[in-house]
């Protein structure tokens, strides 16, 4: 071979081996995971660059999608339940611990059936427990002897919150922070507050024991029974009442007898009034109270429910007694300082009362929330003059609403109005709780934002099973589900343990198109919400 043949063969090899290097480059795949990689077999033929994934498949029967869904009602609907006295549970002192459990369980049911959402429950009248507790005795009015543990022995506050909560009610603790002892409660025996503490005791005329709200040591010893409360149990909310310093008739007239405390703080250099020292024990106490529940547990709530009205003339018009003055409790300063989560003035008068007029008093205290807390008025549903009482306090409810506006709610005093009038119920759930509502939510207080629900749907055919979890489940109070037909949004709420729905895919001729969820926690905060169409 001539020598330029040979150079041109070895330039044609270089060339080939050149271009063979660039189609191995060109033709290089990067990795891709090996889940998603499926190898392919070596017996059939394909071009190098070919990589087979394998794609989920997406059933066609449903797809996640956005959507803008209607508000939830919102409106907070409480009912008291007193124990002292027996006024409502137990209704006696020597019922077994079975029909006590009846009676609740009947209580929460109803109350559950006619679109309530929240339970006051009292806990401790006098000085004494309606639950466990190393503090304070059983109370004479569950076993009818101050001291003496339910047989079998059982733990009624627990007890009444998970059955409430069950039925996606909340469970608010009532306690009386200043009665000692209750004249309808038997006799002092040795394991009662009274005779346990008597340094901080004092008899009034009428037969009741009171603690002294000026000596630190009673401040102390409510403040331990409420937090070993907060602490122990999965309350929603702790809840004092108007007792505060005793009306004036409880010791028939008589001055409240505080001698020794007061005698102490003149000698210590005070220099309020007697008056003025009495409110500023009990504003002292009201805020640690308040900053003490939220330091334990920051979900739950601290709500009071004053006398109605704070002084006469507030506003304009307005006569009857003064709680500022009598019971020296100034409630309007806890109010405006925000010392609690929500305030429910007892305004128990009819709506066209002169002196006392519902209206007028209601939006004198909205007024004074200038820190917008709640405001639920307390409704006398039990006995209030007039001679419709059903119509009475349906009215009030819509006159609450139109002052209220989103943050409305009312207590009813007491469940016994709801049952014992035949026409109670039967009005509200009609009218005005003809729909279930969420409580409304407390902005102030912090929290972290719950996780979206995950929803899953099967197609069983003529309906759907939809079913829903979270990861921080433990955060859940309720579930809102909800459903729509032919373009139109249905609305459920639903308790905590209800984690799946069989959903009818026709209904009333309608057709299912989609199906949502949102989680909502223990302050009425919503979740995102995820949602599926139903093809």
């Amino acid at each position: 071979m001539k020598v330029t043949q040979l150079k041109l063969v070895f330039l044609l090899g270089i060339f080939a081996s050149y271009s063979s290097s660039c189609s191995v480059q060109n033709n290089m795949v990067r990795p891709v995971p090996d889940r998603n990689t499926v190898k392919p077999d070596k017996n059939i033929s394909k071009p190098k660059d070919s990589v087979v994934i394998n794609k989920p498949v997406i059933p066609p029967k449903e797809e996640v999608f956005k959507v803008d869904l209607p508000a939830v009602n919102r409106e907070f609907r409480g009912a008291w339940i007193a124990s002292v006295a027996n006024i409502n549970w137990p209704s006696r002192n020597n019922l077994s611990v079975d029909e006590q459990k009846a009676e609740a369980i009947s209580m929460l049911d109803m109350l559950k059936d006619n679109n309530f959402n929240a339970v006051i429950f009292q806990v401790r009248p006098s000085a004494d427990a309606l639950y466990t507790s190393s503090i304070e005795p059983w109370s004479y009015f569950l076993t009818g002897e101050t001291g003496t543990a339910p047989y079998p022995n059982y733990d009624p506050l627990q007890f009444w919150i998970e059955e409430s909560h069950k039925r996606g009610l909340e469970l608010h603790v009532w306690l009386n922070p200043y009665r000692a002892h209750h004249a309808n409660g038997g006799a002092v025996n040795s394991l009662s507050m009274v005779n346990k503490l008597p340094d901080i005791v004092v008899r009034l005329k009428n037969g009741m024991y009171w603690f002294d709200p000026a000596n630190p040591k009673t401040q102390g010893h409510v403040s331990n029974v409420v937090k070993d409360i907060v602490k122990r149990y999965d309350i929603d909310a702790i809840h004092f009442d108007d007792y505060f310093y005793p009306y004036a008739t409880y010791n028939r007239g008589a001055d409240f007898p505080d001698r020794t405390t007061w005698n102490a703080y003149v000698s210590g250099g005070g220099t309020l009034s007697r008056a003025d020292w009495r409110r500023d024990n009990v504003n002292k106490f009201v805020e640690r109270i308040y900053k003490e529940i939220h330091a334990e547990k920051n979900n739950v709530r601290f709500g009071i429910s004053p006398f109605g009205i704070w002084k006469p003339g507030y506003p304009e018009g307005i006569v009857g007694s003064s709680q500022y003055d009598e019971l020296y409790a100034d409630a309007k300063l806890w109010l405006n300082k925000g010392w609690v989560d929500y305030f429910s003035p007892q305004l128990y008068w009819p709506i066209d009362s002169k002196g006392q007029g519902f209206e007028a008093l209601l939006n004198w205290w909205k007024s004074e929330n200038t820190l917008n807390r709640h405001l639920w008025p307390g409704l006398n549903t039990v006995e209030i003059k007039v001679q419709d009482r059903p119509t009475e306090i349906k009215n009030q409810i819509e006159i609450s609403r139109q002052i209220l506006k989103n943050d409305a709610g009312e207590i009813h005093w007491s469940i016994a109005g709801l049952t014992k009038n035949s026409n109670m119920l039967p009005t509200l759930k009609n009218g005005a709780y003809n729909e279930k509502a969420l409580v409304p939510r407390s902005p102030w207080i912090k929290v972290i934002p719950l996780q979206t629900p995950t929803l899953f749907t099967t197609d069983n055919g003529s309906f759907v099973q939809a079913s829903w979890s979270t990861k921080n489940i433990g955060d859940v109070f309720q579930w809102v589900i909800f459903t729509q037909y032919n373009g139109v949004w249905e609305i459920e709420i639903v308790p905590l343990d209800n984690l799946s729905k069989e959903i009818p895919k026709y209904k009333d001729g309608k057709t299912l198109n989609a199906v949502a969820v949102k989680a909502i926690d223990r302050l009425g905060n919503e979740s995102d919400y995820m949602a599926k169409k139903v093809k």
